[in-house]
């Protein structure tokens, strides 16, 4: 049942689907398996060219206020809003605002065009995507096909040092690996302009779930000129460039980014929202007192203090939708206390996340005894045998491994925890390190910074245990499991197992549960992370906010928002 009936209705096929479909049909099995593949391009090229509505259906009962401006809390100030450069959901959520991607997905999961209209491929090696006709960066200069080569080259060439760097190596584009193992030049990526339009991209091998992961906002273009002619500078108002509805109109550091409406968009017709202000307050408490203040008009999150009340009180004004995220501590698997395994599987048994999901957090949150969240797509995946031990039994466990790793009162283990600041998370790492003081004598010292220094911190390996957070950017399990991949550049825990980078690639290859298990299972014993819970997304939002959906990435689309008389 769709929960929010005003957002946007969209539709395109999953060409990939419908091919499986008609070949698993025994109606059609007179018809060669090539034929029914030649027919299938012919008609999804049809469907490209279809109109597809894509601005927010608005009720007729609807008068729509005269202003249509909105403030949204982000929690911070992004570490960039360059594409290659950016890093987290702080920076995610504005880029998803500014920047389109070639394809994108609907509500239901179903890839849709966005900037490329239409797209074939015979093999499902070699791709072709067709731009739109007469699309525009915010500077009313043509978005063409050499903007994505030079902007997918940008993202994969070592020399960026980007934090998706990796990316198209996990896409399996040709040669991706190569070039960021500095054994290729950029010019040998699988990506090239066969005209202005046209784009053809080419893989080493099949990968079942590639236009999704096409659908996650580092793949979106930036313009070729832009970046060019300004260098990192072009990130700054006067000189930024983007092709999404809203363009940069200002960024005061450490209080917040502006954006209005970009009137080269190519569905700028369907858009409502004339600027979208979003404010960089770390702290929960102060978001939602100018919430209630009427500055804020949808928050970041609820305080967990406060939620309880909350719900009584302005319950209709809570949003809660899934997500697909997991909360988890990274080890740093580099640090000599940790290379021990029993004290990185004492450390995860003597973890309450029944306490800390349902009890501290009490939102709706499920305890994580995996890294995967349930259902990722469409899988089932079973649990580990402690998943259904007493706490007592994992705490007595527990107690066993560290003795036996030689540590006891007299030499107790003891290690320093990084977060960020921020009540809520501050009340979750005091859980946590009173948790593994009680259950094992454990001595985890708190180290909280702001999370630009967090991040910085974590990507240089400057810390033994991390709180960290993973959001799925598209549905499938290695969307999860390809950050702890030997030189991932998102492997904060600097795991390294050849036998999990196996499976893994076998599983990228078959998409196979059985394939997916076998990883999974090598991740669980050796413990390089500790999943703690998945979270939900719990946000308010004033009741004349029109259109709010927030998917399973955590996104929310300000073009698909508007501002009801009130």
């Amino acid at each position: 049942m769709d929960m929010y009936p005003l957002g946007i209705h969209k539709f395109f096929l999953n060409n990939q689907n419908l091919i499986t479909a008609i070949e698993e049909n025994n109606m059609l099995n007179k018809i060669s398996h090539k034929k029914i593949r030649a027919l299938i391009c012919s008609i999804i090229m049809a469907l490209g060219h279809i109109p597809i509505s894509y601005g927010v259906v608005i009720p007729n009962d609807i008068q729509l206020a005269e202003k249509q401006e909105i403030v949204r809390n982000n929690g911070a100030d992004p570490v960039s809003l360059d594409i290659a450069k950016a890093e987290s959901n702080i920076a995610m959520n504005i880029i998803n605002d500014f920047f389109d991607t070639l394809v994108g997905t609907d509500k239901q999961g179903h890839i849709i065009p966005k900037l490329a209209v239409s797209w074939e491929t015979k093999d499902n090696k070699t791709w072709v995507f067709h731009l739109r006709k007469g699309i525009k960066w915010s500077d009313g200069t043509p978005i063409t096909a050499n903007d994505v080569v030079f902007s997918w080259r940008r993202l994969t060439d070592p020399k960026t040092h980007s934090p998706y760097g990796s990316y198209f190596v996990d896409a399996s584009v040709m040669n991706a690996k190569a070039i960021l193992a500095g054994k290729k030049k950029v010019e040998a990526l699988g990506v090239k302009a066969l005209n202005d339009s046209t784009l053809e991209v080419t893989l080493e091998k099949p990968v079942g779930y590639f236009l999704h992961m096409l659908s996650f906002n580092i793949t979106s273009p930036i313009s070729e000129k832009a970046v060019e002619k300004q260098g990192d500078k072009w990130t700054q108002p006067e000189f930024f460039v983007s092709s999404g509805a809203f363009k940069l109109a200002e960024w005061k550091i450490n209080e917040k980014i502006v954006g209005v409406r970009n009137p080269y968009y190519w569905d700028d017709k369907n858009t409502v929202i004339n600027k979208v202000t979003y404010l960089s307050l770390s702290s929960d408490t102060s978001d939602l007192n100018r919430y209630l203040a009427g500055e804020i008009d949808i928050t970041l999150t609820i305080p967990i203090d406060y939620f309880a009340s909350l719900k009584k009180k302005i319950g209709s004004q809570i949003h809660i939708s899934p997500i697909l995220a997991t909360y988890y501590y990274a080890f740093n698997n580099k640090k000599p206390l940790f290379n021990d395994i029993r004290v990185r599987q004492a450390l995860n048994l003597a973890l309450d996340r029944d306490i800390i999901a349902n009890k501290i957090i009490a939102q709706g949150q499920i305890p994580a005894y995996t890294f995967l969240p349930p259902g990722i797509g469409g899988f089932k995946f079973k649990q580990p045998d402690y998943a259904s031990w007493t706490q007592e039994q994992r705490n007595a466990k527990a107690r066993q491994l560290l003795s036996e790793a030689g540590f006891n009162k007299e030499h107790p283990l003891s290690f320093n925890l990084l977060f960020n600041t921020s009540n809520s998370q501050k009340k979750i790492i005091i859980a946590t390190t009173a948790m593994w003081k009680k259950n094992l004598g454990v001595i985890a010292n708190m180290k909280a910074e702001e999370w630009k220094v967090m991040l910085d911190h974590e990507r240089q390996g400057k810390f033994d245990v991390a709180r960290s957070g993973w959001v799925g950017v598209y549905n499938n399990p290695m969307s999860f499991l390809q950050i702890l991949k030997t030189n991932q550049t998102n492997n904060l825990s600097l795991y390294t197992n050849k036998n999990f980078d196996n499976w893994l690639d076998k599983a990228g290859e078959t998409n196979n549960q059985e394939d997916f298990q076998q990883a999974l299972d090598i991740l669980e014993k050796d413990i390089p992370i500790i999943p703690v819970y998945h979270p939900i997304t719990a946000v308010l939002v004033k009741p004349y906010i029109g259109g709010y959906y927030s998917d399973l990435m955590g996104r929310v689309s300000t073009k698909d928002l508007y501002v009801i008389k009130h």
